[in-house]
């Protein structure tokens, strides 16, 4: 998955210059996507500049979702899962039970970078968990996201709106796989998926949220709460 942004959001000035930013963590459960989604949307809509970033750490029921650019022809069969056509960048993926989603709702402008630079944070966050696991895991130039083994365990997917940004992350942990042989995997035929348990990596979803996030506010020097 890509991102989809509303102007240029290039970087300003360096992370280490500021003050520590404060993260604000939601844990929701598992939840329906749409309704999720909806209040991404109003909580960026809404935010002023003095708000604290947050991110949302959850699971969804079943879904299939298609980006803004997504074309039908990746979606080859649904059976029973729903279908929701997203404002996030990139084409279409898919959402269940034991796959952790991590929701970022960043000021991207006061914390100085652009796009790229966030993809390139979340890249690096679930490259350096794995790590902690003894795993290697690589990006792709050609098709954002983290793979083991060249398998996808991580996509990503992303909204950028005044400036803010909204969707995030979705992570393989213990889930069933079955559904993407369904669909081209973020555009791609063929693309093998992964998940840490096949990896060896038997952690649960909130405890991998809880190590993942200290990954991922480390690179801004977050203040979580």
């Amino acid at each position: 998955m890509r991102a989809n942004a509303d102007g240029d959001l290039s970087a300003s000035r360096a992370v280490g210059a500021r003050q520590a930013p404060l993260l604000q963590v939601r844990r929701l459960g598992v939840c329906d996507y749409t309704p999720v989604w909806r209040d991404m949307q109003a909580f960026t809509q809404r935010r002023h500049a003095g708000d604290a970033d947050q991110v949302w750490l959850l699971q969804h029921a079943p879904v299939f979702t298609l980006g803004m650019n997504g074309k039908r022809e990746h979606l080859l069969a649904s059976g029973d899962i729903s279908i929701v056509e997203t404002d996030r960048g990139g084409q279409v993926t898919y959402h269940g039970p034991g796959q952790l989603v991590a929701y970022v709702l960043l000021d991207l402008r006061r914390l100085g970078i652009g796009v790229r630079g966030l993809v390139s944070a979340l890249e690096q966050s679930v490259i350096d968990w794995l790590h902690s696991f003894g795993i290697t895991a690589t990006t792709r130039a050609d098709a954002p996201g983290v793979y083991v083994e060249g398998a996808k365990i991580a996509a990503l997917g992303l909204r950028v709106r005044r400036g803010c940004s909204y969707h995030g992350l979705a992570l393989n942990l213990d889930m069933d796989l079955a559904p993407f042989a369904m669909i081209n995997p973020c555009g791609y035929a063929d693309l093998p998926v992964t998940q840490a348990r096949d990896l060896g990596v038997n952690v649960g979803v909130v405890e991998a949220g809880q190590q993942w996030l200290s990954h991922f506010a480390a690179r801004f020097a977050y203040l979580v709460r």
